[in-house]
């Protein structure tokens, strides 16, 4: 009977364990894009500050590294935008979207328009 017991608790705790990610409070319900997948990035820009994230929603960013905006969130004022960031070599870091606050970058270059509002969903949300 014990050995029933720890089997059942050594997959219960390797289920704990391996958990893939998990769901964060939306930051948004809406957010601008220049398509309705988000797929294409909206501007260029680079960072004016170091931004450490304070979660796993967000990305962090290095003053002076390029980022590719996709998607800039509607509710907040337009405080959050989501993108990825660009390394100074290739495979620098891996390459992930995720938000920060629009203050810590400056435009570069309007790439398309952000006229596309899309609903944002709990995926958009999700840390890995």
């Amino acid at each position: 009977m014990a050995h029933k017991f720890w089997f059942a608790l050594s997959v219960w705790l390797l289920l704990v364990t391996c958990e893939a990610g998990k769901h964060m409070p939306k930051l948004s319900n809406k957010k601008l894009c220049a398509d309705s997948e988000c797929s294409h990035p909206i501007l260029i820009a680079r960072a004016v500050q170091d931004y450490y994230p304070g979660d796993c929603r967000f990305i962090p960013i290095r003053q002076g590294q390029l980022v590719y905006v996709y998607a800039m969130l509607k509710d907040t004022g337009n405080l959050f935008w989501a993108g990825s960031v660009q390394g100074s070599y290739y495979g620098e870091q891996e390459a992930r979207i995720g938000h920060f606050p629009s203050s810590v970058v400056e435009e570069t270059h309007v790439l398309m328009p952000a006229n596309t509002e899309v609903k944002t969903t709990k995926w958009d949300f999700y840390c890995n």
